[in-house]
């Protein structure tokens, strides 16, 4: 079938080419950008915290009247008061491990510094960033994570601190991607490594499996798995305690939290949002996530359903403007097969057309994201598919007024004679 007959009958209908290819070519640069967005979000919606997340949750209280200072008769009085919590905490018999904590992850409360293999290496100077989580002896049990190198903490090894104390613990655990990181060889157990500047070693002692930053923010990308637990009890006027259920009773532990922790010291707050499951920790952390991943299918379901209306409309358009011309051509021997791979294949041309445009546009509108919204690239891949897919979707639009205009009769040519 020629091409340039069909050229010259498209050049007669200048404005609706144009608009469908602009439309088909905006479709595709918003839709690969918007599957791209989706795929990260479900991404990070999917993407495994480390924990073993099933009958855990999180409380967090503050002391009302408690020392706020840092001198060290009032770190002895909180010290007191979150140990006599841990005790009451540990004594409920829902209850399988507690271990004190100033964040989880998922819970965007993050607490973050740098590590160097050479003391005196800031973040400029620094091997690596990790953020930091503080427990007791109890930590690893309580988060579920697996240990593959090392050895956990001892109650021995746990010290309680100020939470404005800036000195760096003489020994830690860190995730496998930080070990790995810091050293290559997967030797991390027994090396020293230096934090935050310091000039004072620490030791890394352990290495678990794998251990999620608080952070889901897009800053955190770089070191999303690099992780450091110290034996390290903070004490402030506030404090938080993770606990571990025993299998099936989350819920029952979850109610008896309050009362218990009330019972053993009434001057404090908990307020609704301070017992909260993982679960709804989870849920919270990606509820941003979600609403966008939902966001951008509904806008590309609008823009494709637009797109292939207006393929309709327009190709219809055509088709009863010249039925007289399909009549002829019916007359002079064409196949229904050949009207319909005719428009077909016009249809081709122009969603060609639009296509080349939109994939500019499309690799345009992801450099915009980039620089604005600190958006990943966009691999060629997204823009091979929404090729394929805009493609697919003018086939399928003019598949019908094509056929229409397959079903036109040969006599059709002689009624206007």
């Amino acid at each position: 079938m020629s091409v340039h007959p069909m050229i010259a009958a498209l050049r007669k209908h200048k404005a609706g080419v144009i608009l469908i290819a602009m439309q088909i070519a905006l479709t595709l640069a918003i839709v690969c950008n918007a599957i791209f967005i989706i795929y990260t979000r479900v991404d990070n919606v999917r993407r495994p915290s480390g924990l073993d997340e099933a009958n855990l949750f999180l409380v967090t209280q503050q002391w009302v009247g408690a020392p706020s200072g840092d001198d060290p008769d009032s770190i002895a009085k909180l010290d007191a008061l979150e140990r006599e919590d841990l005790a009451a905490l540990r004594a409920m018999p829902d209850v399988e491990s507690v271990t004190p904590t100033n964040s989880v992850p998922l819970l965007n409360s993050s607490w973050t510094g740098s590590v160097a293999l050479k003391p005196g290496s800031d973040l400029r100077g620094g091997t690596a960033r990790t953020a930091f989580y503080f427990g007791d002896e109890n930590e690893l049990a309580t988060l579920g994570v697996r240990l593959v190198a090392g050895r956990n903490f001892t109650a021995a090894d746990v010290v309680n601190r100020a939470m404005r104390d800036q000195r760096q613990p003489s020994l830690v655990i860190v995730s496998k991607a930080l070990g790995d990181k810091l050293f290559p060889k997967g030797d991390a157990v027994g090396k020293a490594v230096y934090f935050n500047g310091d000039t004072m070693p620490t030791t890394i002692v352990g290495e678990v499996e794998r251990l999620q930053v608080p952070s889901t923010s897009s800053w955190s990308s770089g070191f999303f798995w690099d992780t450091t637990i110290a034996p390290i009890r903070l004490n402030a006027n506030f404090s938080r305690y993770l606990i571990r259920t025993k299998p099936g009773r989350l819920e029952a532990a979850m109610r008896a939290v309050t009362p218990t922790l009330y019972k053993t010291n009434p001057m404090r707050v908990l307020d609704d949002d301070s017992v909260k499951s993982f679960a709804d920790i989870r849920s919270d952390a990606y509820r941003a996530d979600i609403g966008m991943a939902v966001l951008m299918g509904i806008v590309c379901l609008i823009l494709l359903a637009v797109t292939a209306a207006g393929i309709v409309g327009l190709t219809s358009f055509w088709v009863g403007q010249r039925h007289r011309q399909i009549g002829v051509r019916r007359a002079l021997g064409a196949r229904k097969i050949d009207i319909l791979h005719y428009f077909q294949l016009e249809n081709l041309l122009i969603a060609g057309i639009g296509a080349l445009i939109g994939i500019a546009l499309a690799i345009g509108l992801n450099m915009v994201l980039i620089k604005n919204f600190e958006m990943s690239r966009m691999p060629i891949v997204y823009v091979l598919g929404g090729l394929v897919v805009v493609l697919l979707l003018g086939q399928a639009a003019v598949f019908v007024p094509a056929r229409r205009a397959s079903n036109v009769p040969p006599v059709v040519a002689t009624r206007s004679v």
